[in-house]
């Protein structure tokens, strides 16, 4: 397998299908949905809604009831780091290369776009009700396909809702915001908290209601929200590191922001050599249960080592 052109494709296949999903750019409040799409088509991985789609079919899926929960976590994910750049939180001006949505658009109008993104993020996952295949879970004897009841789409509303909110990534940035404007000395402990409920917890839910729609049982699905933790504390680490190592053009937002916020990082408080380390123990214990499950995926097992090596 060539990984780079497979991921090519699939990032692309991705793009193309969350992208149907962004709302239209009229009416009286077109300037909105301007700033919402603006923030949404600004570029980035798509490595959640990527996740979910490889756990679903590593699962089983094959409808296209994944496709509006794909569309949604994007939303969510872009409407948090809309509120992260904004002048109260990080005060960036530039992400993927770009300006930041606040830059563009102003304060006030960067702050609903975000909110937009959250509230459309639910309204869209709950299309999945118009296409799921029957209202009974179970299989179509004629066609073979694994049908997807409206008891399930509705778990994997839950999902998404518990770790985009205040016990998940809200929670986790909540923290974030109260250490900093305390200048409060963070332990390991609070710093983990923040990085597993602040960035672990959509990667989580992403993998989860990946299995989840595609009907996996309780195990399977405990398993990705395992594997979920270990890649997201990975990755953001690895994002700790990069703020330091990396440069503009390769990251796409300015390096040195952290420092520059006098914000506490796994970096600042264990060191360069301990956050490598813990990046590549965290990524082997998260392929440790990809190749543990019954349906093994070699592509998502390549995209999490990817991950280690990561630039940008």
């Amino acid at each position: 397998m060539d990984f780079d052109r497979e991921l090519k494709k699939k990032v692309s296949q991705v793009e193309e299908t969350i992208k149907k999903y962004l709302p239209k750019e009229d009416g009286v409040q077109k300037s909105l949905l301007e700033a919402m799409n603006y923030s949404f088509l600004a570029g980035g991985k798509r490595l959640r809604p990527l996740l979910m789609s490889e756990c679903y079919r590593m699962a089983g899926g094959t409808e296209e009831v994944i496709e509006p929960f794909m569309a949604a976590q994007e939303m969510i994910h872009t409407y948090s780091l809309v509120h992260d750049d904004l002048p109260a939180m990080d005060n960036d001006l530039y992400r993927r290369g770009k300006k930041t949505t606040h830059a563009v658009y102003g304060e006030a109008m960067a702050i609903l776009a975000g909110d937009g993104l959250l509230n459309y993020a639910f309204e869209t996952a709950c299309r999945a009700f118009s296409l799921k295949g029957g209202e009974e879970e179970g299989s179509d004897a004629a066609s073979g396909k694994q049908e997807c009841s409206a008891a399930r789409i509705g778990g994997a509303l839950k999902i998404l809702a518990e770790k985009a909110g205040i016990y998940g990534m809200i929670g986790g940035q909540a923290v974030d915001v109260e250490a900093e404007k305390r200048k409060l000395r963070l332990d390991g402990e609070k710093l983990l908290f923040i990085h597993v409920h602040k960035t672990a917890a959509l990667i989580q839910s992403s993998m989860m209601i990946g299995a989840y729609l595609a009907g996996a049982d309780e195990k399977f699905v405990q398993d990705m929200e395992k594997a979920g933790y270990a890649i997201g504390v990975a990755f953001q680490i690895q994002d700790d590191i990069l703020d330091i190592t990396s440069t503009l053009e390769e990251l796409g937002k300015p390096v040195g922001s952290d420092e520059k916020n006098d914000k506490l990082t796994y970096v600042s408080v264990y060191g360069l050599e301990r956050s490598k380390q813990d990046v590549e123990r965290l990524s082997d214990e998260a392929l440790e249960i990809l190749k543990s499950v019954s349906q093994r995926n070699e592509f998502l097992e390549e995209l999490i080592i990817s991950l280690i090596t990561r630039r940008k």
